[in-house]
């Protein structure tokens, strides 16, 4: 299986973006493949809790992801880069009034408010190595109090990605985990999901209790 395309970089550049979303309503194809939809389905899995105040979904193309997502969202902030993609996500998420569809460029901006959910999914490792540490560096400041991140890659090198999948999770592991829990996650062959939340009490059960 060949790996999906690449989402949103700034290795390769919004312009190339841009003209793959003007070239094909859903260039990696987020709505019909069988890896996008088992992907979308595990991500939810991950979740550690039913329901979220404030979600964020940067790089959220054609917002394949978005609707799932906005699903377990009060309030879901879909953004990207591409001008193109947001036209995409916007005509496709139009019926849900709880999300908004944000032209904004990742990691330069983020919700106002807190979030106590950033899914960062297929993005990261497009992103230069001085965007990149950013990220990692300012994400526990965006989290609410036992808010999560969660992070999804595709295992495999990508030409243009400046980091492959299993480093970049270790990467993140080692950055954020002096401040963030690491709670949970997925990993097969394809692809890798973590999941780390800032404060509270970690388990789901007692949660529930």
């Amino acid at each position: 299986m060949t790996a999906p395309p690449a989402q949103h970089s700034q290795v390769a550049g919004i312009a190339h973006f841009d003209a793959l979303h003007r070239a094909s309503r859903d260039p990696w194809g987020v709505h019909d493949r069988w890896y996008e939809q088992r992907k979308r389905q595990l991500l939810l899995a991950a979740l550690p809790r039913e329901r979220y105040r404030l979600g964020f979904e940067p790089g959220c193309s054609v917002g394949g992801n978005s609707r799932a997502l906005a699903a377990r969202c009060d309030v879901l902030v879909a953004s990207d880069a591409s001008a193109a993609a947001i036209d995409r996500a916007q005509a496709h998420l139009a019926d849900l009034p709880t999300v908004r569809v944000a032209h904004w460029q990742f990691p330069q901006k983020w919700p106002e408010s807190p979030c106590d959910l950033v899914v960062v999914a297929e993005l990261a490792y497009y992103l230069q190595p001085e965007a990149r540490d950013r990220f990692l560096a300012e994400a526990p400041q965006h989290l609410s109090n036992d808010g999560h991140l969660l992070m999804c890659h595709w295992r495999h090198r990508i030409a243009d990605a400046s980091i492959d999948g299993d480093s970049l999770h270790a990467l993140a592991r080692q950055r954020l985990e002096p401040t963030l829990l690491h709670v949970g996650g997925w990993c097969d062959a394809d692809m890798r999901i973590d999941v780390w939340q800032y404060g509270g009490d970690a388990s789901v059960a007692k949660a529930r209790a």
